[in-house]
C-alpha cells in the first residue's frame, strides 16, 4: 500500500517547516545488537524514503499558530522506533517546553524497531518521559495508518486530544502479531472512537482546519472565570417544589446543546473516557467566546454513566493544566444506578470528578439548567460558583426516591417536593446557588 510521505503530510497541514538540529547518536553500522543485514536495510530505506530516520521533528505554522511537529515516515523501516527516533522525539518535546509551543504528532508506525532489540523498546520510556515533562503545553496526536505498538501506546494514546484519519489501523497489536481470529474491525480508528479512546475521526481534507481550531483553543489560557449563560427557557419562577420538578422535566425545556450553541461562537468536542467508555449524555470540549477559550462539561438530561463522569474529569484536569476556565451545565435525574453502571465503577467515577473539580487550578462556573438529581448532579457543580435557571431544580434526591426511602405512598411525592426546598429561589436562599439567571443574550 502506498502511503503519503511525512513531508507531504506536513505540507498539507502546515507552512514553514524547519527541521530541528538534533545531534546524531553513535550507532554501529549493524545497530546496537549487530543485527545481520541491518545496515543494508537502513541504507535502502533511506534511499527509498529520502529520509535518514523514521521520524521528522521540527517547527512549523499550522494556520496562525506555531507548533512543534513530530511526523513519522512509514517508508523508513515502517516508521519503526529506534535509538535515533527517541533522540529526535525527546529533542522535540524539549524544544516545545523551552519555547512554550504546542506539540502535534502525526503518527504512522508499526512500533519498536526489532533490529534494535531492547534498545528500541526502551525508547518508549524516553518518549513517555519527554511527553510527561511537557504537560505544560498542549499535545495533539493524529493517528495515521497504521498507528500500532509503542507509537500508539505513547505519543498516540497519551495526547490531550486524539484525532484519527478514517479507517486508520490503530491498536497496540500490529496486524502480524495479533490473534488469528481477532476481528479486524477492532483495530480501527472507528472502533477506538466508539470505545472512548479517540476524540474525532477527521477526513484528510479537513485536518489542517481542525488542527488549527484545536491549537487556537488550547493555546489561549485565561485567569478570568466564565460568565454563566442566561436562561433560554421560561423566566417564571415556580410556585411550588412539584411545579419546579415538572418544569425541569418538561420535554420542551432547552437542553445543553442549545445552551452551548448559544454561548459559544464555535466549539470542538472531546469524546470518551480513554478507558473504553462513551456517554452521549455528556458533552465536553472547548469553545470560543469573545476571543477567549472556555472549557465545558455539560449534562444532557439523561442519567450520567461512569464514562460521562470520567470524561468530564478528564476535561477539567486538562483545562486546569492549560489554564483554561471551565463552564459546567447540570442537567440529570441522577447518576446511572443499574448493574452495568456499578460494574463500570460508578462510585469511583463520581469520586474522580469530585476530586478534579475540588483540585482545579482554574475557575469553574456552573449553571443548573434542568434536573439536579443528587450526587450525580452535584459532581458537576462548582462550590460557591453555581447559578440556576428558573426552570430547574436541585435536590438531595428526587421526590420519588425520597418517598421510597421514607416508605411513603406515591401521592405524597408532590408534598415531598415542597419539603425538599429544591426550587431555584430556595437554592438561592440556602446559599447553594448565587442567583437565578435572567434571559440569555444571543451572540
Amino acid at each position: 500500500m502506498s502511503r503519503p510521505s511525512a513531508r507531504s503530510v506536513i505540507k498539507e497541514i502546515a507552512t514553514g517547516f524547519v527541521d530541528l538540529d538534533v545531534p546524531r547518536s553513535a550507532e554501529p553500522d549493524d545497530g546496537p545488537i549487530d543485527w545481520p543485514g541491518y545496515r543494508v536495510a537502513r541504507e535502502a530505506a533511506a534511499e527509498r524514503s529520502g529520509e535518514d530516520e523514521s521520524v521528522l521533528c521540527g517547527t512549523a505554522r499550522i494556520g496562525e499558530v506555531e507548533a512543534v511537529v513530530i511526523a513519522f515516515e512509514f517508508g523508513f523501516l515502517g516508521g519503526s522506533i529506534g535509538q535515533r527516533t527517541g533522540d529526535r522525539v525527546e529533542a522535540a518535546f524539549a524544544r516545545a517546553v523551552a519555547s512554550r509551543l504546542p506539540v502535534v504528532s502525526l503518527i504512522a508506525t508499526g512500533g519498536s524497531r526489532m533490529q534494535h532489540g531492547m534498545r528500541a523498546l526502551s525508547q518508549l520510556q524516553r518518549i513517555a518521559r519527554a511527553a510527561a515533562g511537557a504537560r505544560s503545553v498542549p499535545q495533539i496526536s493524529v493517528l495515521r495508518d497504521p498507528t500500532t505498538g509503542g507509537g500508539w501506546a505513547t505519543l498516540g494514546a497519551s495526547a490531550d486530544v486524539v484525532l484519527a484519519l478514517p479507517e486508520a489501523q490503530v491498536g497496540f497489536a500490529g496486524s502480524r502479531v495479533r490473534p488469528a481470529d481477532a476481528p479486524a474491525e477492532a483495530y480501527t480508528a472507528e472502533a477506538k472512537l466508539a470505545w472512548g479512546q479517540v476524540d474525532r475521526i477527521v477526513p484528510p481534507d479537513d485536518l489542517a482546519a481542525v488542527l488549527e481550531r484545536w491549537l487556537r483553543l488550547l493555546t489561549s489560557p485565561s485567569s478570568e472565570a466564565a460568565a454563566p449563560p442566561g436562561a433560554y427557557g421560561s423566566l417564571e419562577l415556580p410556585e411550588s417544589g412539584w411545579a419546579a420538578v415538572q418544569a425541569a422535566r418538561s420535554a420542551d425545556r432547552p437542553r445543553a446543546a442549545e445552551y452551548l450553541d448559544g454561548y459559544f461562537e464555535w466549539r470542538e468536542d472531546i469524546s470518551g473516557d480513554r478507558c473504553g467508555g462513551v456517554d452521549v449524555g455528556v458533552l465536553c470540549g472547548f469553545g470560543r467566546r469573545d476571543g477567549r477559550t472556555i472549557a465545558y462539561a455539560a449534562q444532557c438530561g439523561t442519567p450520567t454513566l461512569p464514562a460521562g463522569f470520567r470524561t468530564a474529569a478528564r476535561l477539567v484536569r486538562l483545562a486546569s493544566r492549560l489554564g483554561i476556565p471551565v463552564l459546567t451545565l447540570v442537567d440529570t435525574p441522577g447518576a446511572a444506578n443499574d448493574a452495568a453502571a456499578e460494574r463500570a465503577g460508578a462510585g469511583a467515577a463520581i469520586a474522580e470528578l469530585f476530586e478534579a473539580v475540588a483540585s482545579a487550578a482554574v475557575p469553574i462556573t456552573t449553571l443548573v439548567i434542568g434536573e439536579g438529581g443528587s450526587g450525580g448532579a452535584l459532581a458537576f457543580a462548582a462550590p460557591g460558583s453555581t447559578w440556576v435557571t428558573p426552570d430547574a431544580y436541585f435536590s438531595v434526591t428526587s421526590p420519588e426516591a425520597a418517598a421510597a426511602i421514607l416508605k411513603l405512598p406515591a401521592d405524597e411525592v408532590p408534598a415531598l417536593a415542597d419539603r425538599l426546598r429544591l426550587r431555584p429561589q430556595d437554592l438561592v436562599d440556602l446559599g447553594i446557588a448565587r442567583s437565578v439567571v435572567g434571559p440569555a443574550g444571543r451572540l
